[in-house]
Order: C-alpha cells, then structure tokens, then sequence
C-alpha cells in the first residue's frame, strides 16, 4: 500500500448529481428508507409537507447514550420537527445547518469546503444526512459547539482534508468535531483521510452515540476528552476502525464509555501500524463488549486511573497489551437503555456488510427487529478439509444461479493450485482470504496463452490463460494473492502471455489483493464491446512486466503499488498498461499509487495503445496522476503498438513526483493535463454512479 501521509491531494472541482432516497433508522436503530419521492425538487427547496408529514427516516431517533432523557432533552432526533431540505452546494450547506430553526437537511451531492479544512458551525435540533450514497463534504467537516444539541449526522463520506503531514499539528482539521455539544448521533458515515482526526468529542461532550460507522486511513481515529471532568456519557457501537494509527478511540475522563460490537483492524503489510485499540484513559469508566480486534498492536490498554470491563471480546493476530481492571464503580448500560449484542465471531462480516453510507432503494420500507444489519451468506474454504469446501472453484459452483445478495467466500491461509471462474450468472461473490496478511492466501497456477488445452481443443489464448476469471457483476476480492507462475524461461516455445486475473464484468472491488505475474498480468475486460465494465482496485499490489495492466475496462488502480520486474532472462524492458479502450468511454487510471521495482533506470514505458483485432475505432486512455514514478519510469512515457500511434489516442499525467516524473512543462512526448482536464479526471469520474463499499 502506498503511503497515504505523502498523497497529494486535489479537490474536485464539480459535483455530481444525486438520485436516491436516503437511509436511517427507527428509534430502535431498525432500518427505514424513504417513501416520498417529491422529496428532491430543486436546490435547497424545502418540501412543503415536510413540516407536518416528514417522511420515515426524517422521524428517526438515536439509540444508546443519545437516546436518554438529560438537560432538558428527550433523546436524540435531529430535525424532524422542521422542514425538509435538500442540497448540492455549500452555500446551501452551511445556510440550513448554522439555522436557529429544525431541519432536515438532505446532502445530495458533492460538496467540496472552501477554505480546505472548513468546519460548518451545525446549530441545534438539525439532521444532516446523505442521499443515497452520493452525500459527500470534501476537503473539511462539522463543528458542533458548546450547547448544541440534538444533532444527527448520518450516511455521509466525509474525507480528503488531509494536507500531507501524517502527525498534523497545524491543521486542526476533522471530519467531525464537538466541544460542550449534548445529544449527538453519527451513524452510517464513512470518514477517512483527514488533517488531524476524525471523531474528536472534547470538552464534556455528553449522550453522544457513534454508531455504524467505517473510520479509515486516518493517523488519529477518534479522540474523546480534554478535560478534566468525568461528566460524559459515551456509547459507541457497531464501527469498523480499519488502518489508523491511534485514538481508536482513546477516551479520557469519561463517567461512563460503553463500546460493544466494534472491529479494530490493522491490515498486515501496510504502512499505517497501530499504536493501540481502545483506551480508557484518566477516571473513565469503560464497558467493552463483544468487539473484534484484527491484527492490532496494543488492542486494550487503561491507565492506572481509569477502569475497563472486558466481555466476550476475540482477539485474532494482536500483540502487545491487553488490559482491565480498576476500582471504579460498577455500572450497567441497560439501566440507561436497551440493546442487543452480536456474537463477536460475527463482528467482522456484520460490519463489512452494514457500515457506512447505504445506498437508496426506492420507495420501499425495510425494518428489523434489532439493530442488526443483514449479514452475508458465508462459505469456507480450507485445503486441509476443515471448512465446507476443499476449493475456491467448488465453493463458487456451490452458490446458486442468479443469486440476490452477497455470497462471501472465506478461504482460510493456504496455497491454491486451481483455476477458478466465477460465472456471469453469479452475481455479488466475495473471495476473501481469513489470514492476517493478503500473502496468507494465494490462488496460483500457471497457464500461458500457448499452453495446450487438455482436451486437444487448442491453447487457451491470453484470457483464457487467467488462474481467476471474473464474469460476474458485483464481484469483490480481498485479503489473498492471486498469482500466475507460469516459467516463461522454461517454455520460450509457446506464447507467454499468462494472466493472473481477468476481469470481464462491472462493479469488480479489489481491495487489499496482490495480483502477480510477468507478461499480461491482469487483464481488465468487458463482458462484450458495448457494455460497461468497471473496476476499481485500492490498496493492492500489481507485480509484472509487459503490459501487464491492460485491456478495454474503465479501471482505477488508487493508493496502490505497481512493481516493475525484470524479464525472464534478467533484462530491464516493459510496459506498465496497454489499455484498448472503447472510443467515448474512460479507460485505466492509475492514481495516489506508487510505480517502482528492482529494474534498471529508464526501462519501463507506462503505456503503449492496444488497438486490439487492429480495431483503428477504439481510442485507448491511461492517466497516471498524483503517483510516484521511480527512476525507472523512461523520460517519454508512452510509445507506439502494433502500427497505432500513442499521440492518435489518450495518454497523460497530471501531478506526479519521484525520479521518473516529468520534469517540466507539458510538451509532445510528455502531455501533462492542466488543473481544468484533472477536475474532469479524478476516480469519481471513472466510477460514475457506483461508489464501491464493502
């Protein structure tokens, strides 16, 4: 994984439109969803029955700490009594959240902060929530002041304020922050990549609940305290905390903490590294129950003043302490108020399933009966017999044609030696390895493209050749390897293109994954020439040599690590993409990575045009933005194939860095794009409408 501490960062210049109807809960914290469709009329038109008929999710209330009755406020409902806005701009934004009166105000777009870092003033008895999974604030926050109260933000992605400093003491610059704020509810957001931190509940912010939240990519996750008062009531349930540094949380003076059913995560082989997990620090007194720590260091530690409780709680690949005990009072969190606890075993699925924006589906209503969200189907995988398959292959044949939901394939550390297919009439599949590190778990075999099929029938040709090929829509891979180790040295006497992976379909997450080989590595395809295929890849590596990125996909290679290697008799020589893109449509885009390798300097071309069947029609494009290019990187970048001119088609940089960057201004070897073109090639345009989620 590159390092996020160093990105660049470049904030969007235009917002997309939204459509959908926003996700909330009932005051049980039972999912509800929208049944007025007039609810998104023009910008910042509040509806006119809002007032008197707010539609569900609008009536939602919180559950936990801020669901108690206390200073003079009955629980936690936000807006509710108010009107219904919506809006696309800040202007708007800002204009109904820093109102004296209610409202429900609706985020149906992206909304960049001018200044970078900016912190809306949120004013009392206001819901915030997005629309569908397009509500988004980039570049800076909320700021909820001493008094405010009854306050909901909910189903957000708040991000991207980060200004390269890892330890940032300059930029106070949160997602979310509360200094003397009471009843507050931050449920279903998606906060990463911030200044300073995410979640900072400082100077006795009280009945504040935290729940159903994904907190990522961050230094400093959640901080709770800075005073010396043991006043505040705190519940924070149901977050997945995954790569932060500290503060996850920490929570300082606090009369009384009550955490259960979280997952803390430090992914191996990444650069972030945990300092620890959760911390009751000072006088607090803190309940932990039923979470799950994956991987962290430190995952429990209490200062000799403060108290922990533990139940039920896994601990899987943590190391260093673990700590509870103290004197202080004993106290139990269902004489404040009611909840269900999930088994901690379930913890990771449930939450990788449930947290964070959630996406509209029309008008109809959906509750449960607990605070549950659905949980995948799970199958097993274990070479040595112990799950309920033996192979990947016979797991993917085990779940049903045209299924509806998602299918998770656990497959437990191992060496795979199969070729596997997921085909297009199994939709919404998850292959995940269970182990500690993405290299635990390995798919492996070593086809090439002039490899003779067993049945006489010919070779398998370049795709064929894939150890996994995708075909179906919705597919996710995450936490494994996925290799082809085909001994091109051995067998000059065949063609040796040999894929890892193919993909052939939309909406194709890899997340966290190493695909390697040498020549056409993976191969990012489309079901047919006239339909969309995307692919978005983050926090992986790609290992190869010749072309090894390519194909006719939309594909985002983001925050991720593309290794260069050496050819199979030790020569320095390749290209990194060979995209064959649709004419009109968007092709590879490599952005916030890394490109490096073991090679000699100035070998490797970033990309060459594949006008695949010699098709003059199609228009491929690769744009590498924000990355770090090694000396490895050739001073003019891109180069001709097969007869068809790189400068015929789209090739370009934006903002690079490292040896292998370009060092002046744009010229015609080496386009780069001005900040006008960049605002129009970010990952948000790649992707579309589809924000990828767990």
């Amino acid at each position: 994984m590159t390092d996020i501490r160093r990105k660049p960062r470049h904030r969007r210049r235009r917002t997309a439109v939204a459509v959908g109807v926003p996700l909330a809960l009932t005051a049980a914290g039972t999912f509800a969803y929208g049944t007025d469709l007039g609810l998104f009329g023009a910008d910042a038109q509040a509806s006119a029955s809002a007032a008197t008929a707010a539609p569900a999710w609008a009536t939602a209330t919180a559950d936990g700490f801020a669901s108690v009755d206390a200073l003079g406020q009955k629980g936690t409902y936000g807006g509710r009594d108010g009107k219904t806005v919506t809006v696309k701009t800040l202007a708007d934004l800002e204009k109904y959240a820093t109102a004296a009166e209610p409202y429900v105000i609706v985020v149906a777009a992206t909304i960049n902060m001018n200044p970078v870092g900016k912190e809306i003033k949120v004013a009392s008895d206001k819901t915030i929530v997005g629309a569908g999974t397009s509500g988004q604030i980039v570049g800076g926050g909320f700021f909820l002041g001493t008094g405010v109260h009854n306050v909901i933000i909910r189903n957000l992605t708040i991000r991207d304020a980060y200004q390269g400093i890892w330890n940032d003491k300059d930029h106070d610059f949160d997602a979310i922050q509360m200094d003397g704020a009471h009843h507050v509810w931050i449920d279903h957001n998606d906060l990463r990549h911030m200044a300073d931190g995410l979640i900072d509940s400082r100077k006795d912010t009280t009945y504040l609940t935290v729940s159903w939240n994904k907190l990522s990519q961050e230094n400093k996750a959640f901080g709770i305290g800075w005073t010396e008062n043991v006043t505040a009531d705190i519940t924070i349930h149901h977050n997945w905390i995954r790569e932060t540094e500290q503060r996850n949380p920490s929570t300082d003076n606090v009369a009384h903490a009550h955490l259960y059913n979280n997952f803390l995560e430090d992914v191996a082989g990444t650069e972030i590294k945990s300092s620890y997990g959760n911390y009751s620090r000072g006088r607090t007194n803190m309940i932990l129950e039923n979470s799950y720590f994956q991987g962290l260091t430190n995952p429990v530690i209490r200062d000799a003043t403060a108290t922990l409780v533990q139940r039920g709680n896994v601990l899987s690949g943590t190391t260093g302490r673990n700590e509870s005990g103290g004197t202080g009072a004993a106290w139990d969190p269902k004489k404040y108020y009611t909840y269900t606890l999930d088994k901690a075993a379930d913890v990771p699925a449930l939450l990788k399933a449930g947290v964070g924006p959630r996406g509209s589906i029309g008008t109809t209503a959906a509750t449960t009966a607990t605070t549950k969200a659905a949980a995948a189907t799970t199958l097993t995988v274990a070479a040595d017999g112990s799950g309920q398959y033996r192979t990947v292959q016979a797991a993917v044949n085990a779940v049903p044609a045209n299924n509806p939901s998602r299918v998770v394939i656990s497959v437990k550390p191992g060496t795979y030696r199969e070729l596997v297919k997921v085909p297009s009439n199994k939709p919404h599949v998850t292959i995940q390895g269970s182990g500690a590190s993405r290299k635990d778990t390995t798919i492996v075999y070593n086809n090439a493209s002039g490899t003779p099929k067993p049945d006489g029938s010919g070779t398998y040709g370049t795709g064929g050749s894939a150890t996994v090929a995708v075909e179906a829509d919705d597919f996710q891979a995450r936490n494994l390897t996925v290799s082809n180790d085909f001994d091109e040295g051995a067998h000059q006497d065949i063609a040796g293109q040999a894929v890892a992976l193919r993909t052939a379909a939309d909406k194709v997450f890899l997340d966290g994954v190493i695909v390697s080989g040498d020549q056409d590595t993976l191969l990012v395809d489309t079901a047919s020439k006239d339909k969309l295929g995307r692919v978005y890849m983050t926090n992986s590596y790609v290992v190869g040599n010749v072309d090894f990125i390519f194909g006719r996909a939309t594909a985002v290679i983001d925050k991720s690590v593309i290794t260069l290697k050496k050819r199979w008799n030790g020569t320095s020589a390749g290209y990194v993409t060979a995209p064959s893109t649709v004419a009109g449509r968007k092709g590879i885009l490599i952005a916030n990575s890394t490109v490096n390798g073991d090679v000699s300097d100035r070998t490797f071309y970033l990309g060459r045009p594949w006008h695949a069947g010699g098709d003059a029609a199609l228009d491929p494009q690769t744009t590498v933005r924000n990355t770090t290019l090694s000396a490895a990187i050739r001073t003019t970048p891109w180069t001709d194939m097969s007869g068809f001119s790189w400068k015929d088609d789209r090739f370009a940089e934006y903002m690079n860095k490292g040896a292998g960057a370009a060092t002046g201004s744009t010229s015609t070897d080496r386009p780069l794009l001005t900040d006008a073109q960049a605002a129009n090639q970010e990952v948000a345009d790649w992707l579309g409408d589809w924000t990828p989620s767990a």
